[in-house]
C-alpha cells in the first residue's frame, strides 16, 4: 500500500519536473550585464593580457563571444536608451545624455522597454544599478517595467557614500523602488549583488529578466584593496582601471555562482556587454581603458568608441567557446532574447534585428547592411558616423585633426585594411562619400521624425 502511494507521489514529481523542464526551455531566464566606460580589449579573453578576469572569460568560453559589435552610441544614456528598447537613439527619444538631477525627465515614457517586454510575457523584473535614461516618477524603472529597483538614476555616484560624482551640491542618489534608501559606507558593487542574489532565491520558481546595469568600470575606479595590491606594479592609470575591473569581475562571478548554487544556471541565458569605449576624462585619470589598436574612446564614433565586449551564453542552446565575427549591435538583443524566449515583438518599429542566426552560425550574414550613428557635436555640425560593408564614413568625428578631414568634415575609411582609421581615402572615392552621405541624410530624417 505504502510503495504503491510511494511510486505514484514519485510519479507525480517526475511529470511535474518534466512539465516544468518544457515551459522553462520556452521562457528561459534573462541576465543582461551591461558594464559602463569597458574598452573594446579589456577582458585577458579579448586579449589583455595584463588583466585577470576569470569569470567573464569563463563565461565567454561557455557561449559565443563578437568581435564587431557595436554600441548604437559612445555615451552612456542613448547607449542604454538603444539597449533597452532596440531601436536607435534617435528614435528612442534620448539622442543626448540625460540629466542626472532628480525631476529631469529622459528617455519618453511611451517607450516600451525590455522590461515591458518581459513583464508582459509573465516574467519577474528587475532593474539593479545604473539607470540614467530618466528621473522622474514615470521615467525611472518601476515605471517602465521593472517590478524591483534598486539603484542610482544619475550618471555616477561614489561607491560609498552614494553621492552623485560630479559637482555640486551633493546629491545623494540611491533608490529602491522609486523611494530614496541609504546604506552610507557599504561598496555598491557589493549592494548590487546583495540585491540580485536576493532577487534569484525569491524568483527561482519563476522566469525573471534581470538588468544588471554595473558601474564599473565607469569613474570614480574604486577598485578593492586586494586588486590595487595585485596590480600595484602596473603604471598609472592602468593599475587604478585593472583593479576596478577584476572588482567588477568578481562580482559578477559571485552572481554566477548564486545561479549554479540554485540550480538555475541551465535555464539562464546570459548577455555581456560595455554600453560604450573606455574614458579619457580627468575623473578617470585620463585614460586606463584599451582598445587595442583601434583608434578612439568614450564620445567619438571611432571604432574605439563605439567597437565593445560582448557575449552571450546559454548552456546547451547555443554554440560553446565560440567567436562570431559578424557585424551586430547593441539594439539587437531586444528581438534576440525575445526570439530566444519565444515572446512576440511590440507592435512598433524595431532598428534591431535577431542574432538568433548569426549566434548559430558563424557563416551566417550580419542582419546589418549598414549602420549609423549621430552623437553630440553642433546642431549644425553633428558628429555621425555610416558603415556599409567595409567603408565607414565619418563626419566631423571627436578626437580627429581638423587637417585629417576634408574641407566639408569628412573622413572615409576602409575598415578591412585601414582597422586604425589613419588613412582618409575621401578624395579617392568621391562617389562612396556621397552614396553614403545621402543614405545617412535618409536615415536621420526618417529615425528622428518618425518614432
Amino acid at each position: 500500500m505504502y510503495r504503491k502511494i510511494l511510486l505514484a507521489f514519485i510519479a507525480v514529481c517526475l511529470l511535474q519536473q518534466i512539465s516544468l523542464s518544457q515551459t522553462n526551455s520556452k521562457h528561459p531566464n534573462v541576465i543582461v550585464i551591461y558594464t559602463d566606460d569597458q574598452g573594446a580589449d579589456d577582458l585577458n579573453i579579448y586579449g589583455a593580457a595584463d588583466l585577470m578576469t576569470p569569470n567573464i572569460d569563463k563565461l565567454a568560453r561557455n557561449g559565443v563571444r563578437f568581435t564587431h559589435f557595436y554600441s548604437a552610441s559612445p555615451i552612456c544614456s542613448p547607449s542604454r536608451a538603444s539597449l533597452l528598447t532596440g531601436r536607435y537613439p534617435q528614435r528612442a527619444g534620448l539622442p543626448a545624455m540625460a540629466s542626472s538631477k532628480e525631476g529631469d525627465a529622459g528617455m519618453p515614457a511611451e517607450q516600451f522597454t525590455m522590461g515591458e517586454l518581459f513583464k508582459s510575457a509573465g516574467y519577474k523584473t528587475a532593474h539593479i544599478g545604473k539607470w540614467h535614461v530618466g528621473y522622474t516618477p514615470e521615467t525611472m524603472p518601476n515605471a517602465q517595467g521593472f517590478d524591483y529597483s534598486f539603484g542610482f538614476m544619475g550618471g555616477c555616484i561614489d561607491n560609498y557614500s552614494h553621492y552623485f560624482y560630479w559637482n555640486g551640491p551633493n546629491r545623494h542618489d540611491l533608490w529602491r523602488n522609486g523611494k530614496e534608501t541609504w546604506e552610507p559606507g557599504k561598496f555598491f558593487p557589493d549592494l548590487m549583488v546583495s540585491e540580485t542574489n536576493n532577487f534569484l532565491t525569491e524568483n527561482k520558481r519563476n522566469p525573471f529578466f534581470i538588468y544588471f546595469a554595473i558601474n564599473i568600470p565607469h569613474y570614480p575606479l574604486q577598485g578593492e584593496k586586494k586588486w590595487l595590491d595585485y596590480y600595484k606594479d602596473l603604471p598609472s592609470p592602468r593599475r587604478m582601471y585593472a583593479a576596478f575591473i577584476s572588482t567588477m569581475d568578481e562580482k559578477i562571478g559571485l552572481v554566477l555562482k548564486k545561479l549554479d548554487d540554485l540550480g538555475l544556471t541551465d535555464n539562464t541565458i546570459i548577455v555581456f556587454q560595455s554600453d560604450q569605449g573606455f574614458s579619457r576624462e580627468e575623473r578617470t585619470f585620463g585614460g586606463g581603458g584599451s582598445a587595442g589598436n583601434l583608434r578612439g574612446s568614450k564620445f567619438s564614433l571611432f571604432e574605439g568608441g563605439v567597437r565593445v565586449p560582448a557575449i552571450i551564453s546559454w548552456k546547451g542552446h547555443i554554440p560553446k567557446n565560440e567567436v562570431r565575427d559578424q557585424f551586430a549591435a547593441n539594439i539587437d538583443w531586444f528581438p534576440t532574447l525575445a526570439d530566444y524566449c519565444n515572446i512576440s515583438l511590440p507592435q512598433r518599429k524595431l532598428d534591431g534585428k535577431s542574432l538568433k542566426p548569426v549566434i548559430a552560425s558563424a557563416k551566417a550574414s550580419s542582419p546589418h547592411p549598414e549602420f549609423y550613428w549621430q552623437s553630440q557635436g553642433a546642431k549644425d555640425n553633428p558628429q555621425w558616423s555610416v558603415i556599409e560593408g567595409d567603408w565607414k564614413l565619418l563626419h566631423s568625428p571627436f578626437e580627429s585633426e581638423k587637417s585629417e578631414l576634408t574641407a566639408d568634415g569628412f573622413m572615409l575609411v576602409n575598415i578591412k585594411t585601414d582597422s586604425t582609421e589613419r588613412i582618409n581615402e575621401a578624395d579617392k572615392h568621391p562617389d562612396i562619400v556621397q552614396r553614403l552621405y545621402a543614405k545617412y541624410q535618409s536615415w536621420i530624417a526618417e529615425v528622428t521624425d518618425q518614432k
